[in-house]
């Protein structure tokens, strides 16, 4: 089953709604506003429909035209069926289209595995949502760590 594009509009519906993002007047273009703390949960189809799958969250989220959210301080996080994280992703701000489903940056990026075992980092990325396909372009680095230093936290 595809992930819905767009699991961040229904946060952005809501704060305007309650008047947390302002829009423009006829004379500006674009939004203005921003929305702080925010997130946002994708959960699994039946017979799981109560697990979460993933949470998009962020320090700061700031709306641009286009249906575009600078995102402050991302945080991704992808879970099984059975609520243990997989994979946590970092990056210090992206542009997300909330149209295409895809978030990118030209800066840094962590991935890291749920049980802490390994962990890949990069400089420019491309998420797309609907396929859940991560791109990191340049300086990419590895990390996959024995047993013995998972056990004693290096």
């Amino acid at each position: 089953m595809k992930r819905p594009r767009n699991s961040l509009l229904p946060i952005l519906g809501a704060l305007l709604a309650t008047g947390v993002l302002a829009g423009a007047g006829p004379a500006q273009n674009g939004v203005t506003g921003r929305a702080g703390n925010f997130s946002s949960a994708e959960y699994f189809a039946p017979p799981h429909p109560l697990q979460m799958k993933s949470r998009l969250s962020g320090a700061e989220a700031r709306p641009v035209s286009g249906g575009l959210l600078v995102i402050q301080e991302l945080k991704l996080e992808t879970f099984n069926t059975n609520g243990l994280v997989e994979v946590i992703v970092t990056a210090p701000d992206c542009v997300y289209d909330t149209q295409a489903g895809v978030a990118r940056s030209a800066g840094h990026l962590r991935l890291e595995t749920g049980d802490g075992a390994s962990h890949i980092e990069g400089d420019g990325f491309l998420w797309r949502q609907d396929s859940s396909l991560l791109t990191i372009s340049n300086n990419v680095r590895t990390v996959i760590k024995t047993p013995a230093e998972i056990k004693t936290g290096l």
